[in-house]
């Protein structure tokens, strides 16, 4: 046999119609796995979701928590495949429905190690307390409560079951609280970045991170205090739930951390075990031949309470930073935000829904675009002006620009934990120039028109003019939610600034100072709907998601102009990827969809 001499050359200088028919043959490969071959496996998971097996007999909830919660459910119509994750007002949702379904017995909650949310964790709390009042059984099961964040509002929610177990390994060591705060002012400085900021007022700490190196007193004073709420209320809860006080747990918590062994003879938990001997003693509490089911997957079978009735209260949702203009993200889309338009559209819709008699609220947002908050609340005064009660009910977070879009609402329900207030503003810009000519960049710039022009260019500080009337816009802002506050929660102006100046309040502190109404969660906001409605308790009423989230199914027939249930059957009667003929249907009704377009119509292509 003959030796190849060159057999680098060959490599680095390829036959050049050899590598064209292979570019050709990867572009129609790829092509045609994502007209093809995806639409099939989304419409077969679409099925497999839409289909509802019945709960077994004799059912275990298993709700983790270890993966981390949301506040709300993701707008994307596949999130569920995605392993998106559960949302706190799914899991009250669904541990409601639970509580009337004769075939869950009892509910197992898998803790995880570190902090939680405080707010969400009241509000599981809270869901959990009333599954339990149904007379169902809750055991929760740790693997240890390391020292991170606001790990005691993990305890918090463990304590809330009927026993609390932890693995014999782990440790305890929820002895408190800890916050920790990231500045950048001497990192700035020292490469020669410089923030041009202005904020309203000294509370409005968030500027802090990149003007300070450490707390300001203000800042200090706020977050202490806050930090302080929390960790109080977390204790007092916990004490209720294993029936001591206060300031005996408190003594017993501040003198760990403790081994699995220490805690069970302090009495902070009530068994050792691992999480497989707590599956064996939930299942014989929920009786014979139990079966542990997933949360996420009970609660997706069962769908959103709808209620029954003539009369509805609208749920309009809202989570993340408010920004105007509509979600960009498409069915695949990533993040969570407010958009403006979509969520005055939404509420618009349930005003002009003559079904809908009240609207809850539900608002977990830290702030963001004045513009897009105030046209939120544009919306949320027209439905009070059409005669529909408005409730909001606070998450995590609805604080500075979603303390705004809440301040005109009828009645504010806030979790003691959740975040509040920060009423003030801040903005600016950094200045880069001598930071990038540090590394041999020049930034320059040109103008023309007035002098506010470059106002907001990074390549020089505001002048005394721009200044001047970035100050005055700032105040202007200032002064406008100052009246919001006002004339929503029934407050004097001069009463507002003494308690706004941008500084953050949990809902605990909120409630004396009147800018929220009531302590509680979403719950307890669709009870006030329905009371500010006057519709009577007894009265079966109807629950209407605005806006309204596309099925899988749906969003499949926008994506690929298939027809919903046309999709559905053709993956059922052809065995979905397994058939042949049913990919070569897809294959066609994927070409006549281009053809339509205009589109490159595709011929199905072997592969070698």
């Amino acid at each position: 046999m003959l030796a190849r001499p060159f057999p680098a050359c060959e490599r680095a200088f390829p036959n050049p119609m050899k590598q064209f028919f292979l570019t050709v043959l990867g572009v129609f490969t790829g092509l045609i796995l994502f007209v093809v071959v995806i639409p099939v496996v989304l419409l077969t998971v679409a099925i497999a979701s839409s289909s509802k097996p019945t709960t077994p007999a004799n059912t275990v909830l298993e709700l983790d928590l270890r993966g981390g919660i949301s506040d709300q459910p993701s707008s994307n119509p596949f999130a569920a495949f995605g392993g998106s994750g559960l949302a706190l007002t799914q899991v009250v949702d669904g541990l409601h429905q639970a509580q009337g379904d004769k075939s869950v017995k009892a509910l197992l909650i898998r803790l995880p190690e570190s902090g939680m949310t405080p707010a969400t964790a009241d509000e599981l709390r809270q869901a959990i307390h009333r599954f339990r009042n149904s007379g169902k059984p809750v055991i929760a099961h740790s693997q240890g409560f390391a020292p991170s964040g606001a790990v005691m509002s993990t305890y918090m929610v463990g304590a809330s079951a009927s026993e609390l177990w932890m693995q014999n390994t782990a440790g305890f060591q929820a002895t408190g609280f800890s916050a920790d705060s990231l500045f950048l002012g001497r990192a700035f400085e020292k490469y020669g970045v410089k923030p041009n900021f202005e904020q309203r007022y000294e509370y409005k700490n968030a500027v802090n991170e990149y003007t300070q190196s450490d707390y300001t007193g203000p800042h200090r004073e706020a977050m202490t205090a806050w930090m302080t709420s929390i960790y109080d209320s977390a204790l007092a809860n916990a004490a209720r739930d294993r029936k001591t006080t206060a300031p005996a747990l408190k003594t017993i918590i501040e003198a760990g951390p403790y081994s699995a062994p220490q805690a069970l003879a302090n009495r902070l938990i009530d068994k050792v075990g691992q999480v497989e001997e707590a599956e064996i003693a939930v299942k014989a509490r929920a009786g014979k031949g139990a079966e542990i089911v997933e949360f996420g997957k009970y609660a997706s079978q069962q769908g959103e309470r709808t209620g029954s009735g003539k009369n509805a209260i609208a749920i309009v949702g809202g989570e993340g930073a408010i920004v105007t203009g509509r979600g960009g993200g498409g069915s695949f889309g990533g993040g969570s935000s407010i958009h403006s338009d979509d969520t005055a559209e939404a509420i618009y819709d349930a005003i002009e829904d003559k079904s809908v008699k009240a609207i809850v609220f539900r608002v977990s947002s830290p702030g963001g675009s004045p513009e897009a908050s105030e046209q939120i609340l544009a919306a949320v005064r027209a439905a009070r002006a059409a005669g529909k009660p408005v409730v909001v009910s606070m998450g995590a977070y609805a604080a500075s620009g979603g303390y705004w879009v809440s301040s005109e609402a009828d009645w504010i329900v806030a979790q003691p934990s959740t975040l509040t207030g920060s009423i003030g503003v801040f903005g600016g810009k950094f200045v880069l120039a001598d930071a990038l000519g540090r590394f041999g960049v020049d930034m320059r710039e040109l103008t023309v028109g007035g002098p506010y022009a470059d106002a907001f260019s990074p390549t020089q500080e505001f002048t005394p003019e721009q200044r001047a009337a970035f100050s005055g816009s700032m105040d202007r802002i200032y002064d406008d939610f100052i009246a919001r506050v006002a004339t929503g929660r029934k407050l004097s102006p001069d009463r507002v600034r003494e308690i706004a100046k941008g500084r953050v309040w949990t809902g605990a502190q909120a409630l004396p100072l009147g800018l929220v109404d009531q302590l509680g969660g979403v719950t307890e906001a669709v009870n006030k709907a329905r009371e500010l409605a006057k519709i009577p308790s007894s009265e079966p009423v109807r629950f209407k998601h605005f806006p309204k989230q596309q099925s899988p199914f749906e969003a499949l027939s926008e994506m690929f102009g298939v027809q919903t249930e046309a999709a559905k059957a053709l993956v059922m009667l052809g065995g979905v990827m397994a058939d042949p003929q049913a990919q070569a249907v897809m294959r066609r009704v994927e070409s006549d969809r281009m053809r339509g377009e205009g589109a490159v119509v595709l011929a199905d292509q072997p592969i070698f």
